[in-house]
């Protein structure tokens, strides 16, 4: 039940309730009325009685009827009917005009209990009127009697009506005032909930995280319109004969029915196998710690086709034939790779300098100054070109599909396509593209934009970073942007710029292989010697500052300090592969989380037992899903990622639908994994809170989340991912055929 109609059903009882009291009051306060003025009446009596006795018992051996003026003024007030005087046989002796005929003392106090022996009061009616009779004793010497009193109770009936038309009339008060201030506040909810609706849509069309589960008022609604929205669009797919499942199989399909005959190419900096020399002199084969590599080689392995990298291996040579191709996988060959060589120098100026030391800093917030050579830049040219020409030579049609992969080559979509002008270029950024302003700090913006407008798709992991884009392109360049379709008309050439978020094949190969949990989990404590009982947390990225590794240690250290009973009962396992050793900030980063996690372990640690265990070392997929299935919870805090594909890659792992993901929200996961504990990295407390509340988190709890995870990840996987660019591919790819008939006529 949405917190909508649980709002309305409760003002629906609260008025219910209301009613029903007012209703119960209405006798309740008659009862009371009649008590009251009863009460009233008698208390008047007992004042007439007081102030005349004396009097009355003076004169009653004279002549009685001397006593009738006296009784006569005392009936001026209205509530006093009659007044009279009767004897100790009960015989009326004096009495007003208006005393009715037919009283007499002798039945109203024959009740076997002696006149002067005590007041009496008796309700009843005479003449159709209702009366309260009170009598007094009187005694003098040996004579008796008593002094009667009628008191009209008509004004009682008066009162009890005001009384209950006052009660209706502040019933209604009542419910009008709940009425306005029920419509304000359902106006407020329905205001507040069309709000969070929409701020849900349009977080999941401009990619920021979605807001579903921190609101309280759209924790449940948020995942209700997710589940509507990929209906909707799952609908439209149909429609459109787009499969529902995506896997291998279906993306064969899709490329023989919409890219038939086509030539397929990827081109990246990262080769997805690396031949290196093992220390006894054996070639070994290993698979680099790269989300790029692990997004993609599923789908070469799927599509066929070329793959184009830079040869980093030191056996990278000796692996290759005449023409620089070696096939892979080894194991099962479905694809060629293609090796491009490139010096030491050209690396330190392609690579770790335009690449790493300007680009990536520049479009990650993570607060490093991006450092602009000319000489790096030159470098960036030469190798963009290179690749290009060597794309050009590999291609056997004049209208190959290159898949051109993030921002080591945004230069190579307007070289190929200077080359290879029919050529189908799709291009993907998969690290985040910022705001116009920062990116107007680079020196050659105008050609990294030029260079990649010359791409037919441009792709972004969020419509947020697409939105940057065209920000950029409007600040910057000459050009037509149609926001309508979301394309960018330079130079006579039309580009799509799309969102694409980029995912992991399903099921994860390295998934197939793995013992069971039990096992894993036996193994990975074995390992590591630790006890049965120890709650593992992991964490698995490559050294690079974006990760938010330094923080995420010191939120270990502030979780120990302030919930010191998790002390010998949780080991944070944290595994970093070693990367851009060249570069300062990246070796200062490993020195500083060597230096913090000994400071840690120093600080909270005893008999041997270690808080964090930090591995730096290259970890193979089997090894890296070994530990997800023994972990209790993954954490993922990444400062600024594009989409950081381990957060889906823990959740692929869990087959057994447990363990808790704690992700940041600047990753661009987070916009897809809703489920997960979004922390903010920068807030340490507020992570250390998420990370205890994770290891206490019951099992339903997390099996619900994990359920709802996984099908997210199994239904946007890696294949639907290749496989929307694909079909866009397609379509223009038609569009232009049809544009290409139309011209030859």
């Amino acid at each position: 039940m949405s917190n909508l109609s649980r709002g309305l059903l409760l003002l629906a009882f609260f008025a219910a309730a209301l009613l029903g009291l007012v209703a119960a009051l209405v006798p309740l306060s008659t009862s009371l009325i009649e008590q009251w003025s009863r009460r009233d009446v008698e208390l008047r009596s007992e004042l007439v009685f007081n102030s005349i006795r004396d009097r009355i018992e003076r004169e009653v051996t004279s002549p009685p009827q001397e006593l009738g003026p006296l009784f006569e003024r005392l009936t001026s007030d209205e509530r006093i009917l009659a007044l009279g005087l009767c004897d100790a046989s009960g015989q009326v002796v004096v009495a007003t005009r208006r005393m009715p005929r037919d009283v007499q003392c002798h039945p109203i106090i024959a009740s076997g209990t002696p006149v002067a022996q005590s007041v009496r009061f008796e309700r009843t009616r005479i003449d159709g009127e209702r009366v309260l009779v009170g009598i007094f004793p009187l005694t003098t010497g040996a004579a008796t009697g008593s002094l009667v009193i009628l008191h009209e109770l008509a004004f009682v009936s008066d009162r009890v009506v005001e009384a209950r038309w006052y009660m209706v009339v502040v019933g209604i008060a009542l419910l009008l005032l709940v009425g306005t201030l029920a419509s304000l506040i359902l106006g407020l909810m329905q205001r507040r909930y069309m709000a969070g609706v929409l701020a849900t849509i349009q977080d999941m069309r401009t990619g920021r995280p979605q807001r579903g589960v921190m609101d309280p008022v759209l924790k449940d609604e948020s995942r209700e319109i997710r589940g509507l929205l990929r209906d909707f669009r799952e609908k439209i797919r149909q429609e459109d004969g787009t499969p529902l499942e995506w896997s291998p199989s279906t993306l064969q399909d899709l490329l023989e029915n919409e890219l038939p005959d086509a030539e397929v190419f990827v081109v990246s900096n990262r080769e997805p196998y690396i031949h290196n020399h093992a220390d006894d002199g054996r070639v070994v084969v290993q698979r680099p710690a790269s989300g790029l590599v692990s997004a993609l080689e599923p789908v070469m392995r799927a599509c066929g086709g070329t793959w184009v990298a830079h040869g980093s291996g030191s056996a990278d040579r000796e692996t290759v034939d005449a023409s620089d191709h070696v096939l892979v996988p080894p194991a099962k060959p479905a694809y060629r790779l293609r090796r491009i060589w490139i010096t030491d120098e050209e690396q330190e100026g392609y690579y770790y300098g335009f690449a790493n030391e300007g680009l990536w800093p520049l479009c990650h917030l993570a607060y490093v100054r991006p450092i602009f050579r000319e000489s790096d830049w030159q470098q960036y040219v030469a190798i963009n070109q290179r690749f290009a020409d060597a794309i050009v030579r590999e291609a056997t049609r004049s209208d190959p599909v290159i898949m051109v992969q993030d921002y080591h080559f945004a230069l190579l979509p307007r070289m190929i396509r200077a080359q290879l002008p029919k050529a189908t270029i799709l291009t993907f950024w998969h690290i985040p593209w910022p705001n116009a302003e920062a990116f107007g700090i680079c020196p050659w913006k105008e050609e990294i934009i030029a260079g990649l407008l010359g791409s037919t798709v441009l792709g972004f992991h969020t419509q947020a970073y697409c939105n940057n884009f065209f920000e950029t392109v409007d600040r910057f360049m000459e050009s037509r942007i149609d926001r309508e379709h979301r394309s960018v008309v330079f130079g006579g050439e039309e580009t799509m710029v799309r969102p694409y978020p980029i995912s992991i094949e399903w099921p994860p190969a390295a998934l197939l292989s793995q013992q069971p949990v039990s096992e894993c989990r036996r193994a990975v404590r074995e390992r590591f010697g630790l006890p049965e009982d120890m709650k593992i947390g992991v964490g698995i990225e490559r050294f690079d500052y974006t990760k938010g590794i330094l923080d995420r240690l010191m939120a270990i250290d502030e979780l120990l300090t302030r919930q010191p009973q998790w002390k010998g009962r949780f080991t944070f396992v944290q595994i970093v592969a070693p990367t851009r050793s060249k570069l300062p900030s990246y070796t200062s980063l490993q020195k500083e989380a060597l230096r913090l996690t000994d400071e840690i372990n120093e600080r909270h640690g005893s008999d041997g037992y270690k808080p964090i265990l930090l591995v730096v070392r290259h970890h193979e997929p089997d090894e890296v899903y070994e530990l997800f299935r023994a972990a209790d919870l993954c954490v993922v805090s990444s400062l600024h990622d594009g989409m950081n594909l381990v957060a889906k890659e823990f959740v692929a792992a869990r087959d057994d639908e447990q363990g808790a993901l704690v992700l940041s929200r600047f990753a661009g996961a987070s916009s897809e994994l809703g489920e997960a504990l979004i922390i903010n990295p920068y807030d340490v407390q507020g992570m250390a809170e998420a990370i205890g509340r994770a290891l206490i988190m019951p099992e339903d709890e997390q099996r619900e989340r994990m359920r709802l995870m996984r099908a997210q990840v199994r239904e946007r996987n890696v294949y639907r991912w290749a496989g929307q660019i694909l079909l866009d591919a397609s379509r223009l790819r038609k569009r232009q055929r049809v544009k290409e008939f139309e011209e030859g006529l």
